[in-house]
C-alpha cells in the first residue's frame, strides 16, 4: 500500500533521559503542528533526528527506537559534532541568515560546515531510501535538507518527491552570493514539485535557477535534467478550528480575563516571537519607544506585552542578541516607567499553548513585525482566536502572511515611525472597523487552514509526478552498456555523425568562444585516420572551416544546407537560397535585440538565429515568448519553423534540417559499417529519425530523445571516442598511432567508462 514519508530535520518527538528514565516528548514547533494531521490521516512514516542519544545506554537506545517505531517515526542518528556543524554551522550560520536577507550574518567561509551539511543530507537519503516502497510519496521539509531531493532522485529515480520550504526564498541577487549556490539549486530540482509560501518566493527561486544553471525561468515549472519540476504556491496555515475551540475553553477565557484585569483598563499590545534576529524585536522596541515619546498622553493607557520564546540558546550570536534585547527593554522601562507601572512587560520563556491563546484573547492589538518571515503563523493564530471579531492586527509587509491577510494594518518594520503610528491607529480603531477587518481575516484563515494546505500540496504533487500519457515522448534513460561500446570497437568500419556545440564542446557564452581545444583537434584527427567522421552542425560554414577545415573530416554547416566533403575545399549547397522572408524577420529580431541587453543576431545563409545566453534570464524569457508570437503572426509559418535551442531561437525553412544530409552520408557506406550518431538537441533528432534501426544513436543530456542511448555531457562524448579509438588501436597492435588522443583514451577506455560513459 502506498504511504506518505514525511522527512524533516527533527522528528516531532524528542528522546531524552530524565532522572535515569527514558522520556519521549512531542514537539510543539510550527512544522510539527502543521504536519501532525497528515502524519495521522495518511498513517505516514516520519523520518528525522530524534535529538541526541549520546546519554542513552544501548538498551535505552533500543527501547527508544522501538517506541518511535510504534509512533511511526524513524530516527536519523547524528553525532554531536556532526549535528553541530550541520545545524548550527551551516543550516543556521549560513542558510538561515541568507534566506532572510541578513547578509552581514552569513558565514561564507564555512567549508567544514558545508561538508557536514552534505554528509547529513546523504545520511537522510540513505534512511529514506531504506524505508521507501514503490508507490510511496516522499515529502521533504525545509532548508536543512535542500540537497535531499536530488540525492533521493539518484537512489529512487521513479519516486514521487515533494519539497516544501518553510522560510523565504530570497531574490536572485542575494541568493547568488552563496558559494554553494549551484549544488543547492540542483538539490532542490531533484523534486517533482517544490512548494513555497508566496508567489514572490517562487519567482525568486525560478530567477535564481535561471541565473545559476541557465534554465528558462518558467512561472510554474522548470525544465531540468530531462524532467519537469513543478513550482507551487502553498501558503501554510494553522488548525483554525482547534484554536477556536481552545479560545472558547472556560479555563482559557478565565486566564484572558485575569490578564485584562491586571492591565487595569489599559490597551494591551502583544508581541509573541522566538527570540531570533529575523523577528525584528529590537526595531519593534524602538518603535514602542518612539510611540511613548510622541504620545505622552497615551503612555498610561497602553501596556506592551512581549513574549520572547528562547531559541538556539547555545549559539553565540543568539546570546549576544538576547543581551541586546534585554538591555533595550531595561532602558525603555527605566526611561518611561512610573511607580505604578512599566510600559513593557517582557517575558523570556516558553508558555503552554493554552496560555498563549489566552494572551491572544486578551490583546487589543497584535504586533507582528518581523524583518523577514516565511509566513508567520502567530498572525493567523491571533486571528483564529478572535471569535468575537475584536482586535487589530499590525503585520510586517515582509512576512509571508501579508500576501494573504490584506485587512491587517501593513507596516514596514524598518520604519520605526510608521510602526509607532500604526500602534496609535490600532488602539484608536473604531469597534465597527475592527469587526469588519477581523471578520474578513477570520473567514480567510478558517477557509484555508492547515488541513487544506497539506491536501492541496499532496494533490499537486500527485499531478506533478503523474506518469506521462501513453504515446508521449520520454527521455532515453539507457546509458552506454559495455557490450555496445565493445561492438563499436570491433566494427570493421565506422561512420561517425557528430554534432558540435553541446556534443564535442560545452556551450559557451558567445559562439566564438566555443573554438575546439588542442585535445579535441588531436582526437578528431586520430579518429579520422581509420573512420569516416562527419561533423553536422548548425554553425556557419566559415566557423567550421576556420576551426576544423585542416582536418580530414566531412563537414556539414547550417544544419546541412552546406556540405564540404573530406579533403575538398569546395562547399556545396543543398538547394538554392530562397530566403526572401529574412528582411521582415530580421527587423523583428533587431527590435528585440535593442530591448534585450546581451542578446545578438547571427545570420546564416538561409537561417537567422537570436542568441540570448548572456542576457538577463527573466527578461530574455519574457522576450522569447513575445518574439515567437510576433514571428508566428508575421512570417509564413507553413514554410518556416521556429527552433528552440540552448538559449537560442532559430528561424529556418522547414526543408532545411540535419536529417537531409543522412542519405548523402549513407550513400557509399559499406554494409557492415557501424554508423554512430551523437547529438544533444532538437536539431539532432532529425538525424536520429533518418537513420536505420541498426545505427547507434546517442543523445547527450537528459532531455527527451528518440536516441537509443545517452551520455551526460561533452566530456563523456570525448571519453567514448577515445575509448573506441584506443580500443581498436590496441586490437590492431598500433596504439601509438593515436598520438596524444590515443594515449589519453587508453586510460579512459576500459577502466574509465564508469566516469561518464555509463549512465
Amino acid at each position: 500500500m502506498a504511504r506518505l514519508l514525511i522527512v524533516s530535520n527533527r522528528l516531532p518527538i524528542s528522546v531524552r533521559v530524565d532522572r535515569g528514565a527514558l522520556c519521549l516528548t512531542r514537539s510543539s514547533g510550527g512544522l510539527a503542528a502543521a504536519m501532525r494531521g497528515p502524519h495521522e490521516r495518511h498513517c505516514a512514516i516520519w523520518i528525522g533526528w530524534p535529538g541526541s542519544v549520546a546519554s542513552l545506554s544501548p538498551e535505552q537506545r533500543r527501547d527508544a527506537d522501538v517506541a518511535l517505531a510504534g509512533m511511526r517515526a524513524v530516527p536519523v542518528h547524528l553525532g554531536a559534532t556532526e549535528q553541530h556543524r550541520f545545524y548550527d554551522g551551516f543550516s543556521n550560520g549560513v542558510l538561515w541568515p541568507l534566506l532572510h536577507y541578513l547578509l552581514d550574518k552569513v558565514n561564507l567561509d564555512a567549508e567544514l560546515d558545508w561538508e557536514a551539511y552534505q554528509r547529513v543530507n546523504e545520511r537522510f537519503a540513505d534512511v529514506v531510501a531504506a524505508q521507501y516502497t514503490p508507490g510511496d510519496a516522499i515529502w521533504v521539509h525545509d532548508y536543512q535538507l535542500l540537497l535531499l531531493p536530488a540525492l533521493l532522485r539518484r537512489r529512487l529515480p521513479g519516486a514521487r518527491i515533494g519539497f516544501f520550504l518553510h522560510v523565504p526564498f530570497p531574490s536572485a541577487e542575494v541568493f547568488r552570493i552563496l558559494p554553494w549556490r549551484e549544488q543547492i539549486v540542483r538539490g532542490l530540482l531533484g523534486a517533482d514539485m517544490i512548494g513555497f509560501h508566496t508567489a514572490a518566493y517562487r519567482r525568486n527561486f525560478a530567477a535564481s535557477a535561471a541565473h545559476v544553471l541557465g534554465v528558462d525561468p518558467g512561472e510554474a515549472m522548470i525544465e531540468h535534467d530531462g524532467r519537469t519540476v513543478a513550482l507551487g504556491v502553498h501558503p501554510i496555515s494553522i488548525d483554525a478550528a482547534e484554536i477556536e475551540r481552545l479560545a472558547g475553553h472556560p479555563g482559557v477565557r478565565e486566564e484572558a480575563a485575569r490578564i485584562r484585569a491586571e492591565a487595569r483598563d489599559r490597551k494591551i499590545v502583544l508581541g509573541i516571537d522566538r527570540l531570533d534576529y529575523t523577528k525584528g524585536i529590537p526595531r519593534r522596541l524602538l518603535a514602542i519607544e518612539r510611540f511613548l515619546e510622541r504620545e505622552p498622553e497615551l503612555r498610561d493607557q497602553v501596556r506592551f506585552l512581549q513574549l520572547a520564546v528562547p531559541t538556539r540558546e547555545m549559539a553565540g550570536a543568539y546570546a549576544d542578541f538576547r543581551r541586546v534585547v534585554h538591555e533595550m527593554v531595561g532602558r525603555i522601562n527605566g526611561q518611561y516607567g512610573t511607580t505604578f507601572a512599566t510600559p513593557i512587560h517582557y517575558m523570556h520563556r516558553s508558555l503552554p499553548f493554552e496560555q498563549v491563546v489566552a494572551l491572544y484573547l486578551a490583546a487589543d492589538v497584535m504586533l507582528v513585525t518581523p524583518l523577514r518571515d516565511g509566513m508567520n503563523l502567530v498572525a493567523k493564530e491571533y486571528v483564529a482566536a478572535r471569535g468575537d471579531d475584536d482586535g487589530a492586527l499590525i503585520l510586517s509587509e515582509f512576512a509571508g502572511a501579508s500576501s494573504e491577510l490584506a485587512e491587517a494594518i501593513s507596516v514596514n518594520p524598518y520604519d520605526i515611525g510608521s510602526v509607532a503610528a500604526a500602534v496609535k491607529q490600532a488602539i484608536a480603531m473604531p469597534p465597527a472597523e475592527q469587526r469588519r477587518r477581523m471578520a474578513a481575516l477570520r473567514r480567510r484563515v478558517a477557509t484555508h487552514d492547515v488541513h487544506t494546505w497539506a491536501q492541496a500540496f499532496l494533490d499537486e504533487l500527485d499531478r506533478a509526478a503523474a506518469p506521462e500519457p501513453a504515446g508521449a515522448a520520454a527521455p532515453s534513460r539507457r546509458g552506454m552498456p559495455e557490450g555496445v561500446v565493445e561492438r563499436m570497437r570491433l566494427a570493421p568500419q565506422r561512420v561517425w555523425i557528430l554534432d558540435y556545440d553541446g556534443t564535442l564542446v560545452p556551450f559557451a557564452p558567445v559562439p566564438d568562444l566555443a573554438a575546439p581545444d588542442e585535445d579535441l583537434l588531436a582526437l578528431l584527427g586520430a579518429l579520422s585516420e581509420r573512420d569516416r567522421v562527419h561533423v553536422v552542425s548548425g554553425r556557419r560554414r566559415a566557423d567550421l572551416e576556420r576551426w576544423l577545415g585542416a582536418l580530414p573530416l566531412h563537414l556539414h554547416a547550417e544544419h546541412g544546407f552546406w556540405s564540404r566533403p573530406k579533403a575538398s575545399g569546395d562547399w556545396v549547397a543543398l538547394e538554392p537560397d530562397t530566403a526572401a522572408w529574412k528582411g521582415e524577420a530580421r527587423a523583428i529580431l533587431e527590435g528585440f535585440t535593442r530591448r534585450t541587453p546581451g542578446s545578438f543576431i547571427e545570420e546564416k545563409t538561409v537561417t537567422l538565429a537570436w542568441h540570448y545566453r548572456t542576457a538577463e534570464p527573466e527578461l530574455a524569457s519574457q522576450h522569447v515568448r513575445e518574439m515567437r508570437a510576433r514571428l508566428e503572426e508575421r512570417l509564413p509559418m507553413d514554410t518556416l519553423e521556429l527552433l528552440a535551442g540552448a538559449k537560442v531561437v532559430e528561424i529556418r525553412p522547414r526543408v532545411v534540417h540535419k536529417g537531409r544530409v543522412v542519405p548523402l552520408i549513407l550513400d557509399d557506406v559499406p554494409a557492415k559499417a557501424a554508423v554512430i550518431a551523437i547529438g544533444d538537441d532538437r536539431t539532432d533528432e532529425d538525424i536520429f529519425a533518418a537513420l536505420p534501426p541498426s545505427a547507434y544513436t546517442i543523445h547527450v543530456g537528459n532531455e527527451s530523445s528518440r536516441a537509443a542511448y545517452r551520455l551526460p555531457d561533452a566530456g563523456a562524448v570525448r571519453r567514448l571516442l577515445r575509448s573506441i579509438h584506443a580500443g581498436h588501436a590496441g586490437h590492431a597492435g598500433h596504439a601509438g598511432h593515436a598520438g596524444h588522443a590515443g594515449d589519453a583514451g587508453l586510460d579512459a577506455g576500459r577502466a574509465g567508462l564508469d566516469a561518464g560513459i555509463h549512465a
